[in-house]
């Protein structure tokens, strides 16, 4: 029997997403694996680095400096 599944492969082990059909449980099974290379976000790789008050003092220096950005500088001025 072939059958496709979709896994999450964490702590070493291979878990199913969706109970699988047909298989006995310890059965021993044949896997061919198909890897998705998932693209993120560069900056997704500093999550979780800055506390909460950390976050909260760059946001609050990052809306203060926005205010100061004249949108007109950026026009053409031609």
């Amino acid at each position: 029997m072939t059958k496709t599944i979709h896994a999450i492969y964490e702590h070493g082990v291979l878990r199913p997403l969706e109970p699988i059909e047909g298989i006995i449980e310890n059965s021993e099974v044949e896997i061919t694996l198909s890897i998705e290379k998932v693209v993120s976000h560069p900056l997704l790789r500093f999550a979780g680095i800055l506390n909460e008050e950390e976050a909260d003092g760059m946001m609050k220096i990052v809306e203060e400096e926005f205010e100061r950005v004249n949108p007109d500088e950026w026009k053409d001025q031609s």
